[in-house]
């Protein structure tokens, strides 16, 4: 049999003269005709009821964090959402006021912890902009590695999550593995995993070991299988594209009022990189493109990231291609530690390294602020300093924050199962939230 589709006209009409529905003739699309019977005013039940308030969090694996949603539900639709986020209680901006700009950094690895050596990179560089340190060529291309580095390890995360949440698994076996060898690299350059500690102001913690860019070199030519695999398993899977394709969607207007960036503006159509608008690091220089998306929805958010993913690989193999030769920290005794060869034997430089630590480099009165392209979004670092070895304000600007502030308007109106797949497209830590 046939299907046909019917354009349907609602009649107000109610009841004829007899007291009966009214039958309202209607026109179909291939000229035929038919008879749909309208209901008379007040004749269907009242299925109204009183709306419900539900918690999801602060202590559950679907809020990816120490996050309680509020949710108000008419049946299982969201009517409101009232996200709550002071439950951590870390206050790093104030605590960084009462520490030296070295000591810093250690902070900065506990914001987004899964982007740790990418936030102590966004960090050093608004330090040195406010001493008016130009860093070497050799440091340049390591912490454009460092970041893209980063930037892989925190997608991976998010996407292993993400499928988690919505109900697959294997991709999350195959997202991890990925990120246990690049934990391995980070562990070879700098002795740490998660909370790395790696730059310095004016160069970094260590340079990388003998053999270590063969290790960055194998990773960058077998990771884009792992990522073939995940696309043919996931992107035209119907289950996945059903449970994100028009969820949480925002529109290029939208996105830009609330402020979002990273992937959840790109995937709304907005085509905005720091790296690209405001380049670092000598970003202009390398070749890498910017994923944007069309429509803003879960689906487009899983897309861009996961292109991003490629184009990490890209810059990663320029960058080890142009590693040149060189120092890694600049020659200042007044803020780079001296070797310990030399601070053991010449007074000079024992004094050095004494005042380094115990008093801390001293930048002139001024401010700065310094935006990078963190794998959540546009990160800033804000800092003042009044001449001594402490800044005396420091501010950060966390993309997890402004995003999920996004998140009442993105689920209302979805049903309380897409929350947590809206939620999980954002992609937040919250030690970078809850700061």
């Amino acid at each position: 049999m046939s299907r046909r589709t019917i354009e349907v006209e609602l009649s107000t009409s109610g009841l004829d003269a007899q007291g009966r529905p009214q039958r309202v003739p209607l026109v179909t699309n291939d000229g035929g005709t038919a008879v749909a019977v309208e209901p008379p005013p007040g004749l269907e039940p009242d299925l109204e009821g009183e709306h419900m308030l539900i918690n999801i969090g602060p202590q559950h694996p679907a809020t990816h964090g120490v996050l309680r949603l509020v949710l108000e539900l008419d049946g299982e639709t969201v009517v409101r959402c009232i996200p709550h986020i002071g439950y951590l209680h870390c206050g790093f901006e104030k605590i960084g006021e009462y520490r030296q700009y070295n000591q810093i950094i250690c902070w900065t690895d506990r914001e987004d912890y899964l982007n740790s050596i990418g936030n102590n990179v966004a960090f050093a560089l608004g330090a040195e902009r406010l001493f008016g340190i130009e860093i070497t060529e050799r440091c340049k291309v390591l912490r454009v590695i460092a970041s893209e580095l980063s930037r892989i390890m925190s997608h991976l995360v998010w996407l292993g999550t993400f499928c988690i949440d919505i109900g697959a698994f294997t991709p999350f076996l195959w997202a991890f593995q990925r990120r246990e060898e690049i934990y391995r690299l980070i562990e070879k350059w700098v002795g740490a995993r998660l909370t790395t500690s790696a730059t310095r102001v004016g160069g970094m913690a260590a340079d990388i070991p003998n053999g270590w860019m063969d290790g960055l070199r194998q990773f960058t030519r077998t990771f884009p299988q792992t990522l073939d695999e995940i696309d043919r398993v996931l992107t035209r899977n119907a289950i996945w594209v059903g449970r994100t394709v028009g969820l949480g969607v925002m529109t290029p207007e939208e996105a830009i009022n609330w402020g979002l960036s990273g992937p959840m503006l790109r995937a709304s159509g907005v085509d905005y990189d720091v790296r690209k608008d405001f380049p670092y690091l000598d970003y202009e220089t390398y070749d890498f493109e910017v994923p944007v998306g069309t429509n803003g929805d879960v689906y487009d958010r899983y897309l861009v990231r996961f292109e991003e993913l490629r184009q990490s690989v890209r810059i990663l193999q320029q960058a080890a291609d142009r590693l040149p030769d060189g120092p890694v920290n600049i020659d200042d005794p007044r803020i780079i530690l001296p070797p310990k060869s030399k601070a053991t034997s010449e007074m000079e430089s024992m004094i050095h390294h004494f005042k380094v630590v115990m008093e801390g480099p001293r930048p002139p009165i001024g401010e700065s602020y310094v935006a990078v392209e963190s794998p959540k979004g546009e990160k800033g670092y804000y800092m003042v300093s009044d001449g001594t070895a402490k800044p005396v304000r420091w501010r950060i600007r966390p993309p997890s924050f402004v995003n999920l502030a996004a998140i009442p308007k993105m689920v209302e109106g979805h049903l309380l199962s897409d929350v947590i797949a809206i939620n999980a497209s954002i992609d937040i830590v919250m030690g970078e939230i809850d700061r």
